[in-house]
């Protein structure tokens, strides 16, 4: 078993602070008391009730609101799983813009809109920071590139070794001893950082944060005027489960003390799983779009220590992701939004599924840069109104992985898609219309042309 100081001296020599050190100990001595941050059907209850936006009185915000509130992305994210060398939020997603230039082109509405300046953060990693501020140069007269002013720089932490509970050892690639902390790790980046306190000192109290690669995320007038007047420390965006959204985190009522939780898939017992999916009862699921009161926020961080006391989530893995017989390792990870329940008075709101239009695959990516959603001249992406706040399944095998094999299939019109599914080598022409639910199956290994025309209730096998 390991002295946590092998941990502490790896992370100072490699300029970690207080923070991160703190709340990484104390997710590895939950490790060591093999706390397995599982949340059983049991411990909680469906949340219902939820005040919905579409009940607030609509507006535009207070100005002086908007100078107290900063917007900030989480943009640590690789497109390494769609086959990108670089930040995800540099993947051009439509009008030969890429998250980065929507996201500018938000803030700068807001700013003009508000006659504030608005201040934007951008959470970088190690991995996006250079790529990130690179790009950011050209917005440099916008006063968007300066990274003393624009930049907050996340943590990293050890990979554990699964064997001896010590920090991997990896000579071949000292980079795969560490791995990110997980989105939880906004609270102690801010504290150590200095950011928290230099945005109090600003007069900054409250933060907007959600994810660079969710267009539908701007930040909403109505939202803050309601969050401010409403002195909730916390304020968690929620939205209604579909049968796609089964297997992703939701929001429930722990039963001990009545506070509202997250419980994500790999926090639920597998004999609960049922209960999970179950979108009937629960309901609502966390769109990674947060409202934080800055000043209650470092109440907190002081009252604990210097950490928010996050439920740790364990992931087993090997230290090379590409080679499976190496060394394994227990990666530690928190949830940004886990961060509800360490608030009294914490509250959520229901949003409609306009604000929740993250990039996490290719077949999501062919959806945004479809006619089933629009660029607004605020630089948000909205669902197209003919959706009815549903936007269309698409499920694409693995021939179309990575992005560059996604050239192939020249963007359809999805307007009128219920579900688009593609199995094979497929190459679809220009002038593609899909209504109803369409699947197109290859079977073959030679690549097959779909012409254009409209495709209706209709199974094409090849």
């Amino acid at each position: 078993m390991s002295d946590f100081s092998l941990f502490q001296n790896k992370m100072r020599a490699a300029g970690m602070g207080d923070a991160v050190i703190t709340a990484f100990r104390r997710n590895y001595e939950a490790l060591l008391r093999n706390e397995t941050g599982l949340i059983p059907e049991s411990d909680i209850a469906p949340a219902e009730d939820i005040l919905s936006l579409e009940s607030l009185p609509q507006g535009a915000a207070d100005p002086s609101l908007l100078a107290q509130t900063v917007m900030i992305k989480l943009n640590g994210g690789l497109g390494t799983g769609m086959g990108l060398q670089g930040p995800k939020s540099l993947l051009t997603v439509a009008g030969g813009m890429n998250f980065l230039d929507l996201i500018v082109r938000q803030t700068l509405e807001i700013r003009r809109r508000s006659g504030t300046p608005v201040r934007l953060l951008l959470m970088n990693s190690f991995s996006t920071s250079d790529d990130t501020l690179e790009y950011l140069s050209k917005y440099r007269a916008e006063g968007l590139a300066d990274p003393a002013e624009v930049e907050l720089m996340q943590n990293r932490i050890p990979k554990i070794d699964a064997g001896r509970l010590s920090p991997v050892l990896w000579p071949a690639d000292p980079e795969l001893e560490w791995c990110p902390p997980g989105h939880g790790d906004l609270y102690p980046a801010l504290a150590g950082s200095g950011w928290l306190d230099r945005l109090l000192g600003e007069g900054i109290r409250y933060a907007f944060v959600s994810n660079s690669d969710n267009l539908g995320a701007v930040l909403d007038p109505v939202i803050l005027t309601h969050f401010a007047a409403s002195g909730a420390p916390f304020l968690m965006e929620v939205t209604r489960r579909t049968s796609s959204d089964s297997k992703g985190g939701h929001l429930a009522i722990r039963k001990t003390d009545g506070r509202l939780l997250l419980r994500e898939v790999a926090q639920c017992p597998e004999e609960d799983l049922h209960s999970f999916q179950d979108i009937g009862c629960h309901r609502y699921f966390n769109t990674n779009n947060l409202w934080i009161r800055l000043d209650l926020l470092k109440r907190e961080l002081e009252k604990n220590g210097g950490a928010l006391p996050l439920p740790m989530i364990r992931n087993g893995k090997t230290v090379d992701p590409r080679d499976k017989n190496s060394t394994p390792v227990v990666q530690l990870e928190t949830a940004m939004g886990a961060a509800i329940e360490c608030f009294e008075g914490a509250a959520a709101i229901e949003v409609p599924r306009s604000r929740f239009a993250p990039v996490k695959t290719t077949a999501d990516l062919l959806a945004l840069r479809s006619d089933a959603y629009g660029i607004h001249g605020d630089g948000q992406v909205m669902l197209a109104a003919a959706r009815k706040g549903i936007p269309p399944r698409i499920s694409l095998s693995d021939d179309y992985k990575l992005v560059d094999n996604l050239d192939r299939l020249d963007t359809p019109s999805l307007i009128g898609c219920r579900s688009l599914t593609i199995r094979g080598p497929v190459r679809l022409a220009p002038g593609v219309v899909v209504r109803g639910d369409v699947t197109l199956e290859n079977s073959g290994s030679e690549e097959i042309t779909v012409g254009a025309g409209t495709y209706e209730e209709t199974t094409l096998k090849f």
